[in-house]
């Protein structure tokens, strides 16, 4: 069970919830779910429409990588041909925790993904750990300008996590 301090220190993360901002909450929950729902269905311009044209992205304590700020389009290049029909995924996110600051938004949830590729072993590679989403209003709605994901855990075939599918 959590202390009454510690339950107080995680609300005062997020922006609480009222009638002149719940839509917006649940537009920026909209946009990071839609993103998880369009990577595993495939539809790689459905997942683009999610972001600003310029991303920051960290992926560093998945894959090394130093953080960069990227063409979306790039991002959603290396998704593809990561995730092709031979890897099947399934990404999900909770406990959306939102600040709200004017035009731009940050959310942090916690996350769970797996990836499914036969070929060399045990076909399954799972990872769980806390994303970062950070928003702009835009235009054309709101849109992703930064995303984090820190990593709690990962376990299976990292053969899985790290092939490039042939197409």
């Amino acid at each position: 069970m959590l202390s009454s301090t510690l339950a107080l220190a995680l609300l005062a993360q997020s922006t609480p919830v009222a009638a002149d901002n719940a839509a917006t909450i649940a537009e920026l929950t909209r946009i990071a779910d839609g993103i998880d729902r369009a990577v595993d269905a495939k539809d790689w311009p459905g997942a683009r429409a999610f972001f600003a044209d310029r991303i920051r992205v960290d992926f560093k304590s998945l894959s090394g990588q130093p953080p960069a700020e990227i063409a979306a389009d790039d991002l959603i290049k290396a998704w593809s041909a990561n995730l092709t029909a031979a890897k099947t995924s399934f990404h999900m996110r909770t406990n959306h925790m939102v600040t709200i600051e004017g035009d731009r938004a940050r959310m942090t949830s916690a996350g769970y993904a797996w990836n499914r590729m036969a070929g060399n072993g045990e076909p399954l590679w799972e990872v769980w750990g806390t994303y970062t989403h950070d928003f702009a209003r835009t235009p054309q709605g709101w849109r992703v300008t930064g995303m984090k994901l820190e990593v709690a855990h990962q376990r299976g075939n990292f053969w899985v996590r790290d092939t490039v599918p042939k197409s």
